[in-house]
């Protein structure tokens, strides 16, 4: 179809095919005309993305492939069309909230954080602990070896002592999709002066990964019945 096209436009003269050195060239620039593209539905649920599916509501006869972007992106994709691209027509966006990781916060605004972006667990109660009870003077006495660190703490009505700062800690963020089980994540927890407290991952990134899989698991079982292909 391409060369009998080509060959009508020659004929009209306005652009001529030449081969040099056994390379073909043009002798005017030949633009493609892309294929039309849905423009893509948006929304911050998996839940969303599976009713879309399970609705066939553009009535789609052929099979859907779902990509597992990340952590927080889920896209519905069409097959190859025939010039090799692929449509998208609903994208999944997590709804999460902004945490500040690697980058020390002070003690007022790290303390809502974590009550208000982490689920309550045991190490989560400890270090709301410790930062709800360190001063700035308290902080400057700060003992640290590299891996733990001991800073003076109220521990009573009136009371101070040194308290050991955990390290690694195990705490879990609202990271993902609220249909999934949110991760627990590794994090060395440090204070400095201000006071100032901050997280920093200690898994290298392995969370992410496992929730890829959980996300992908979750929308074979949901779609067990359907024209679907999955890839994390």
């Amino acid at each position: 179809m391409i060369k009998e096209a080509l060959q009508y436009i020659v004929g009209l003269g306005k652009t001529e095919i030449v081969e040099i050195d056994g390379h073909k060239y043009s002798t005017s620039g030949l633009n493609f005309i892309k294929e039309l593209s849905p423009i893509n539905l948006q929304v911050s649920t998996l839940t969303g993305l599976v009713d879309y599916v399970r609705a066939n509501i553009d009535s789609f006869k052929s099979y859907y492939l779902i990509q597992v972007v990340d952590h927080e992106e889920v896209r519905l994709l069409s097959p190859l069309k025939k010039d090799m691209s692929r449509d998208c027509f609903i994208l999944a966006k997590a709804e999460t909230p902004r945490i500040t990781f690697n980058s020390p916060v002070n003690a007022e605004n790290f303390n809502i954080m974590l009550q208000s972006c982490f689920l309550q667990n045991e190490d989560r109660a400890t270090i709301l602990k410790i930062v709800g009870n360190i001063k700035e003077e308290n902080v400057r006495t700060t003992g640290d070896d590299g891996v733990s660190q001991t800073v003076t703490a109220k521990v009573g009505i009136a009371k101070v002592a040194d308290v050991v700062v955990p390290n690694p800690v195990t705490l879990v963020p609202f990271v993902t999709f609220a249909e999934i089980e949110q991760p627990e994540i590794k994090y060395v927890f440090r204070m400095q002066d201000g006071p100032r407290a901050a997280l920093y991952e200690a898994d290298g990134g392995a969370w992410k990964l496992k929730t890829m899989l959980a996300i992908k698991e979750y929308l074979r079982k949901e779609l067990i019945n359907f024209k679907v292909r999955i890839i994390a």
